[in-house]
This record gives structure tokens, C-alpha cells and sequence, in this order.
């Protein structure tokens, strides 16, 4: 319906009503009209947090471990044949998302919240303060990995295989995660 009639002419009525349960129910499950379309945040919050809990894995590694799951959930074949989106929707809701203005706050609020979420999780790991200037730093560099996945993601949509664009944007993250390992 989204991708459809565009955002903004689709109310969260149309999508209960479409899914045959009353709108408090679609809100029971979904804090806002944004995330029914961009619902993913939470789950990357808590595998990022899990991640960086392990102290023997890098944070730059826990981060990639969330990105590579969300990249192959987009991208893989079982995700295609499973009912997911095919690059030609994949394209289109990516459209959509960047000229929406309310999806595009939706994704930077989740974004801080990621960055806090981490930047708490890495406090924790070495019993610094939560506001511990190296943890905030470290938890924005993390954060600027979901910025490269979703720049990197756009720019190589132009291609008809998936599996081309994921190796694209593992490529991208790999690079960008090496600039973060050997320092800015």
C-alpha cells in the first residue's frame, strides 16, 4: 500500500482494515505509523547491545555481525523467495524512505537511540561512566557504519542482483569498518 499510494496517502486505518483487525491492534504492535515501514531499529539496537556485551568481540565486529544479518535478510535468496522484497522494491521503498520527510526523521530518532544504546553498552563493558566522552565517540563511529549500509545500499540498486548488490555494500562496510580499526 505504501509503496503504492505513497506514504502520507495511506492512514494506519487503511492498513487494519486491510490486515482485518481493528487500529488499536496495528498500534499494539507498532508505536508509530513510520515503524509498520521501518520496524527493524529495535531488534539492530538489541544485537548491537548483545554484541558489544562480549568483551571478546570488537564493537566494530559486533556492529558488522548486525549489519551483515540486516543486509542478508534484504538481500539473500531465502528473504526473496520467503516473500520479501525484490530489488525492484527494494528500490522503490527506498525512494520512498528518503523523500518521505517523517520516515527520514523516524530513522535519525532511531539512530540516536542506537548511538545511546551503545554508547551505554560500551560503558558498561569498561565500567566508565554511561556519558564516558571514549564511549559516545566510540558508539557514533559504530553508528556511522548504519550510514554507510544505507548510502552504500542506495547507490548499488541500480543492479538486478541481489546477491551483487550485498557483496556491494559488504564491500563498502568493510572498507569503512577498516577505516574505524586503523583510526581516523
Amino acid at each position: 500500500m505504501f509503496l503504492d499510494r505513497g506514504f502520507d496517502a495511506v492512514r494506519v486505518a487503511d492498513v487494519a482494515r486491510a490486515c482485518g483487525v481493528a487500529e488499536k491492534t496495528v498500534f499494539n504492535h507498532f508505536r508509530t505509523k513510520e515503524s509498520l515501514l521501518v520496524d527493524r531499529w529495535e531488534e539492530q539496537t538489541r544485537a548491537l547491545c548483545d554484541g558489544l556485551a562480549d568483551p571478546d568481540t570488537a564493537p566494530v565486529d559486533a556492529a558488522l555481525a548486525v549489519l551483515d544479518g540486516e543486509l542478508a535478510f534484504l538481500t539473500s535468496p531465502a528473504s526473496q523467495r520467503a516473500g520479501g522484497f525484490g530489488v525492484d522494491e527494494l528500490r522503490r521503498f527506498s525512494r520512498l524512505v528518503a523523500s518521505t520527510p517523517s520516515l527520514v526523521a523516524h530513522n535519525r530518532e532511531a539512530l540516536d537511540r542506537l548511538t545511546a544504546a551503545a554508547a551505554a553498552a560500551l560503558a558498561g563493558r569498561t565500567r566508565s561512566a554511561p556519558e564516558d566522552p571514549e564511549a559516545w565517540i566510540t558508539a557514533v563511529a559504530l553508528a556511522g557504519l548504519w550510514q554507510v549500509y544505507t548510502v552504500s545500499l542506495h547507490r548499488h540498486l541500480d543492479g538486478d542482483d541481489p546477491a551483487a548488490i550485498g557483496r556491494a555494500v559488504t564491500v563498502d562496510l568493510r572498507r569503512a569498518a577498516g577505516k574505524l580499526r586503523g583510526g581516523i
